[in-house]
């Protein structure tokens, strides 16, 4: 794997052209354990956001990474213009990304309530939220 980034690091305007759900396996001193991941082209970057599945009934957001050995997005789409915002409250470890034009959340990731005895791991994609799939939105309207 290569470099790592936080979620604070997706703050802000950004162009997305991929995303997809994925798996990861890595191999330990105890065996191997596969993790749930989402990865997307943001600016260009192929970025990875990596689960860590605990107990099968918490989990959380292991990481992100760019440059995961081997990864090839093959969904790929127009640019979308995609603006990132960190959740509050039980959402202080999420970042939502909304399409600037429908104003609708395209990629949430992150951990949910974090104070909870059951925090969430969340890594979510709505294709439809995008411009490029909604015939109401037109770019430059």
């Amino acid at each position: 794997m290569s470099g790592t980034l936080e979620l604070k690091d997706l703050v802000g305007k950004h162009v997305l052209t991929g995303c997809q759900y994925g798996t990861m396996t890595e191999t330990y001193n105890w065996g191997e354990e596969t993790s749930n991941t989402l990865d997307f082209i943001l600016d260009g970057r192929v970025l990875s956001v990596i689960e860590d599945p605990d107990d099968g009934y918490r989990s959380s957001m292991r990481g992100i990474v760019e440059n995961r050995d081997g990864l090839i997005i093959t969904n790929t789409f127009e640019p979308c213009e995609v603006v990132g915002i960190a959740g509050t409250g039980i959402e202080a470890d999420v970042i939502h990304f909304y399409d600037v034009v429908t104003g609708k959340v395209v990629i949430s990731i992150g951990t949910l309530d974090i104070d909870s005895y059951y925090p969430c791991f969340i890594a979510e994609f709505n294709p439809e939220n995008m411009a490029i799939n909604n015939k109401e939105a037109h770019y430059g309207s």
